[in-house]
Parts: C-alpha cells; sequence; structure tokens
C-alpha cells in the first residue's frame, strides 16, 4: 500500500488541520489561501503538497524546497508564515459556481487509505471569505474525538 504521495494542491491549517485546496491550474488555490491566511489560516504547501499517512492520519506538509512559499499572481513568489505539517481534515475541490450544489449531501473521499470528508466550492466567491470552511455543519463526528466539526472549524 502506498504511504506517501505529492499531488499537485494547495494546502492550508485552520486551528491546527490540514484543509486540500484541489483545482487545476488558475482555479483559484493560492488566492483562496491567502485570503484565509488572511483570516488566520496557516499555509502548509502551495501548488505542491506531499502526503504521508501515519497510522490513523493522513499528515499533509510542503516539498523542502518550496516550504512557506506561495505564489501570488501579478506579484511572483513570496514568503509568508507557515506550518510544517498537520493531519487531513478536508479536502475541497474548487469548482465553477455553477457546480456548487446550495445544500450538498456529506462526501467523503479515500486519501491513502482513509476516508476524509469532501466538498466543492466556488473559489472567489465573496460570500466565502473561510465561513463555509469553518463551519461546514454537515459532516460526521472526527475519530474517538466527541466533537463535531461545526465546532472545530
Amino acid at each position: 500500500m502506498i504511504d506517501t504521495l505529492l499531488i499537485h494542491a494547495t494546502a492550508i491549517a485552520m486551528e491546527g488541520d490540514a484543509i486540500l485546496l484541489r483545482g487545476p491550474p488558475g482555479a483559484g488555490k493560492s488566492d483562496l489561501a491567502l485570503r484565509l491566511i488572511e483570516g488566520g489560516a496557516r499555509l502548509l504547501a502551495d501548488d505542491q503538497t506531499l502526503l504521508r499517512r501515519v497510522d490513523n492520519h493522513v499528515l499533509v506538509r510542503a516539498p523542502a524546497a518550496i516550504a512557506g512559499l506561495i505564489e501570488v499572481r501579478g506579484v511572483g513568489v513570496v514568503r509568508v508564515d507557515s506550518l510544517e505539517e498537520a493531519p487531513l481534515a478536508l479536502v475541497v475541490d474548487l469548482v465553477p459556481s455553477a457546480q456548487v450544489e446550495r445544500i450538498p449531501d456529506n462526501r467523503f473521499e479515500v486519501v491513502l487509505g482513509l476516508t476524509i470528508p469532501l466538498m466543492a466550492l466556488a473559489p472567489r466567491s465573496s460570500a466565502l471569505r473561510g465561513a463555509r470552511l469553518r463551519s461546514h455543519r454537515r459532516l460526521p463526528y472526527r475519530g474517538d474525538e466527541r466533537r463535531r466539526w461545526s465546532r472545530h472549524y
């Protein structure tokens, strides 16, 4: 079984948990990450993200060569405050707003053999500002910790 992956994605941490932002080039991954960082999130990785399974967690980090760096369109690559590693809590697929369901069903994806909550977001939504990530209330309990995701984000 594969226990590490290098993927095209950006990752940020909110309250110590990793959120993986996926989408094609130009989808707005770095832009959304920067907006979330302005709101208190921390960068884990931009553009290339390492996933590593350890026990019942998928840990997220940047390859060493790009740790702490993020591309700002029209400016270039800049260094920002970053976190070395965090456990994956949520996968977010960035999609056109027409593809975002108003009241989506619970969705999940298997990542390195573990089931991770999955949601679709329009990255440039002016209403977003990280609120849906923090208040994603339809997710199940997290492992053995008997707390709701809505309290965690």
